[in-house]
């Protein structure tokens, strides 16, 4: 049987309960979303169809991460949906703007935040979520959205 949304929460919130490990992940789990993003947005396509736009990469794993949401939770969906063009709109900025490469920021940035994930763990002193079950990297985003679902009285 599938796991509900709640019962990846409860599994994911075991080892996510000292408050320094928390504050790092609502810096470090966004971080790493967006830079996951900027990253396949980089991904060099070669020349070919029309529909092969820069960015296609990521346009296809933001569809299959929505799925992934979606059938867990249509509202938590809906809000990574908003959250993945917001990240999507600053990567769109970045690659116009930045003085260096979109993928050398997300790079760093990726790497940045995960050496903090790993500390924040190390505060908890449990293991990242993840380590056991894969799912749980896509479970980080929407936990913390879920945080914000709460707070703002919406359920999920």
């Amino acid at each position: 049987m599938a796991k509900t949304m709640q019962q990846w929460f409860d599994a994911y919130g075991e080892s996510h309960q000292h408050a320094t490990n928390v504050l790092i992940h609502w810096i470090c789990v966004p971080t790493i979303y967006f830079c996951a993003l900027g990253l396949l947005y980089s991904v060099p396509l070669p020349d070919g169809p029309d529909w092969l736009v820069p960015g296609f990469v990521a346009y296809v794993a933001i569809f299959a991460v929505m799925v992934f949401y979606m059938r867990l939770s249509v509202p938590l969906g809906g809000g990574m949906v908003l959250f993945s063009l917001l990240c999507l709109r600053v990567v769109y900025w970045l690659e116009a703007h930045a003085p260096w490469p979109l993928w050398a920021i997300c790079l760093t940035l990726f790497a940045l935040a995960w050496i903090g994930q790993f500390y924040g763990h190390k505060v908890e002193g449990k293991k990242p979520s993840f380590l056991d079950d894969l799912q749980f990297l896509m479970i980080g985003p929407a936990w913390l959205m879920a945080k914000l679902f709460r707070r703002s009285g919406l359920s999920y």
